[in-house]
């Protein structure tokens, strides 16, 4: 018996888009549906460092966030002139005024911003920072790529990148954690 996990297909170095172009793996377009993924999965891994009733409706956002960032790696590994054929779920303006919404809500819930801040806090709010910064690379290597961006593309992994922020800051005002103020360094 023959597992379906692995064809033998990249064993060279290359891989198909789903319209059957072969591009190696070290193409800029694979390298940023692969970013898609890891920021995916990093997601992942911090939605599960959340307690599910005391962040509900962050969860629930974020498995929305979770698909819309699959749809998003499945139009990158598609041709541009392909993406209708296959009919693919496509990034909605609506779901980023979604994403704003909810910036607006943790944003307000936390103390004003007066300084810097680092990376700290509740273990969930210091791993949001790294989502966030997963997200701020994927958005650098889209702007390389904005001729194969899907409409709202880049205007949403922005956004993601701020809710990540945000996010980050309202675990650790929810949590009662105190931020750690940059201080420069004087020596």
């Amino acid at each position: 018996m023959t597992s379906n996990l692995y064809t033998k297909g990249g064993d060279k170095g290359e891989t198909s888009l789903v319209g059957g172009t072969r591009l190696a793996k070290s193409d800029l377009r694979i390298d940023l549906y692969g970013e898609v993924d890891e920021l995916n999965s990093h997601l992942g891994y911090g939605k599960e460092l959340l307690d599910k009733k005391a962040f509900k409706d962050d969860v629930e956002l974020i498995e929305v966030i979770q698909n819309a960032l699959f749809d998003l790696g499945s139009n990158l590994a598609c041709e541009e002139d392909k993406r209708l054929e296959f009919q693919l779920p496509q990034i909605s303006s609506e779901l980023i005024v979604k994403v704003e919404q909810r910036i607006d809500f943790c944003d307000d819930a936390c103390p004003k911003l007066k300084n810097f801040i680092l990376p700290g806090g509740a273990p969930a709010a210091a791993y949001f920072h790294v989502v966030r910064t997963v997200c701020r690379r994927l958005e650098r290597k889209m702007v390389e790529c904005s001729g194969v961006m899907p409409e709202y593309a880049i205007i949403f992994v922005n956004r993601l990148s701020d809710y990540f922020f945000a996010l980050s800051r309202y675990i650790n005002t929810r949590l009662s954690e105190k931020e750690v103020i940059w201080q420069p360094n004087k020596s």
